[in-house]
C-alpha cells in the first residue's frame, strides 16, 4: 500500500518525530511511504530517511497551488492513502484527493488550539476514512471540545518510537554543558509554547525545594522557545535566578542529541497542562531513564496510572518536589523503576508497536 504523509512543516516536535520513524520502518510492515513537506529543523532527516520526498509549500491558509501541487503527486505516485497530522494539513489533502479514489486519514496528536483548529476538525472529522487519536484522555477532551458525537469515528493509536535511535553516542553532555560527572541531573524535554501545553514553570519553582534537600542536583531545561513564549521562558527562568540557582540550571534550547542527552539524566521530568501521548516521555522510558509526570489523562495512560512514572498534582510544585527528592534519594527505586517502565514502552509504545496498529487501520479503509 502507498501513503502520502503530508507535513505542512518540519520543526521538531513530537508529530514530526514519530513520522521520521514512521518513514524509517514502515517497509518492513508492507507500507510504501512517500512524504511531501514544508520547511523546518527535521527537513534534512526526512531527505535522507530513504523515502520518496517531495518539498511543497504552503503560503495562504488555504492554497490552491499546494493542492494542485499535492493532487499531482499523489496522481503521480499512484498513491491509495494521504495522512495528515493536523487539520491544516487535512484540509489540503481533502481538496486535493477530491474525486480521486483515494482513502483519507487525519491523526490528532494534542489539542485543538484555536477557533480555526475546531473549524477545520468539525468539516474533517465527517469526510475522513480514519480519524486517529493517540491517546483515551485526548479522545475524550476531543469530544468535549468539538461538540461532535466521535464515539464511532475515533480509532485509538497510540504514539511509537524508535529504540535503535536512542542509543547514545558516547559524547559527554554533562561535560559539554559544564555538570561535575557526580553531580544528579533532572530535566524536562519540551518546548515553551505559548499556549497552556507545557508548564516548565512549576519545574523551575520546584527546583528550588529540590536543591535545598539536595546537593549537587541540576536541572536541564531543554527545547526552543515558540515565537510568543518569550516572556514564559523568561518566567522560568527569572525563578531560577531568584532561587539563587543559576549556576545549577542549564537552558539548552532545541537539541538534537537526545540519546546523549537522556544519557545524561538521573531522572526524567514531564510537565504538562496538556498533551496527546508524549513522545518525549515514551523516549525517556525506552531510554531506561526514570520519570515523574504530571497526573492529566495521557500521562496516566503512558505509565498506567503512575506505576511505571509517578504522578505529580498538575501544577504544584510542591508535590512535584516531593515525588524528585524521594526518587533521587532512592538509588534502587530508581533502577527499578526505568526498568519496569522501559519493558512496558516496549511493548505499548515501539515504532513496532504504532506499525502494526497503523497497518491494521490502513487495511481496513482499502477494504471498505
Amino acid at each position: 500500500m502507498r501513503v502520502l504523509y503530508y507535513l505542512d512543516s518540519v520543526n521538531r516536535g513530537g508529530a514530526e518525530t514519530l513520522m521520521l520513524d514512521v518513514c524509517k520502518n514502515a517497509a518492513r510492515f508492507g507500507v510504501e511511504t512517500f512524504v511531501a513537506a514544508g520547511e523546518g529543523e527535521l527537513r534534512d532527516h526526512f531527505r535522507n530517511s530513504g523515502v520518496p520526498f517531495f518539498p511543497v509549500q504552503r503560503n495562504l491558509p488555504i492554497d490552491a497551488p499546494l493542492v494542485s501541487d499535492l493532487r499531482k503527486i499523489i496522481k503521480k505516485e499512484s498513491i491509495a492513502i494521504v495522512h495528515a497530522s493536523q487539520p491544516v494539513e487535512g484540509l489540503h489533502l481533502f481538496l486535493a484527493t477530491h474525486s480521486l479514489s483515494v482513502r483519507r486519514v487525519l491523526t490528532f496528536h494534542g489539542f485543538l488550539p484555536d477557533r480555526k483548529n475546531l473549524w477545520a476538525s468539525r468539516f474533517l472529522i465527517p469526510r475522513m476514512d480514519a480519524n486517529l487519536v493517540v491517546s483515551r484522555g485526548l479522545a475524550e477532551w476531543l469530544g468535549k471540545y468539538t461538540g461532535l458525537e466521535l464515539g464511532e469515528v475515533l480509532s485509538i493509536v497510540h504514539n511509537g518510537v524508535d529504540p535503535s535511535r536512542l542509543r547514545p553516542s558516547g559524547i559527554d553532555v554533562r561535560a559539554d554543558l559544564g555538570i561535575p560527572a557526580d553531580a544528579l541531573v533532572i530535566g524536562m524535554v519540551g518546548n515553551f509554547y505559548q499556549d497552556l501545553r507545557k508548564d516548565q514553570l512549576t519545574l523551575a519553582a520546584a527546583f528550588g525545594r529540590i536543591a535545598a534537600a539536595i546537593p549537587n542536583v541540576y536541572c536541564l531545561f531543554v527545547g526552543k522557545t515558540e515565537k510568543g513564549a518569550e516572556g514564559k521562558f523568561r518566567e522560568c527562568k527569572n525563578l531560577i535566578d531568584e532561587s539563587g540557582l543559576s549556576e545549577y540550571a542549564r537552558f539548552t534550547g532545541p537539541r538534537d542529541d537526545i540519546p546523549d542527552l537522556l544519557a545524561a539524566l538521573d531522572l526524567f521530568v514531564l510537565s504538562s497542562f496538556h498533551e496527546g501521548l508524549p513522545i518525549a516521555l515514551t523516549e525517556a522510558m525506552l531510554a531506561g531513564i526514570p520519570a515523574v509526570v504530571s497526573d492529566i489523562a495521557p500521562h496516566r495512560e503512558a505509565t498506567a496510572g503512575g506505576i511505571y512514572a509517578p504522578l505529580f498534582r498538575t501544577a504544584d510544585a510542591a508535590d512535584l518536589a516531593e515525588k524528585v527528592i524521594d526518587i533521587l534519594f532512592d538509588e534502587a527505586k530508581r533502577k527499578q523503576l526505568s526498568a519496569k517502565a522501559k519493558a512496558f514502552a516496549q511493548d505499548n509504545f515501539s515504532i513496532d508497536a504504532h506499525l502494526n496498529s497503523l497497518k491494521r487501520i490502513y487495511e481496513r479503509i482499502l477494504t471498505k
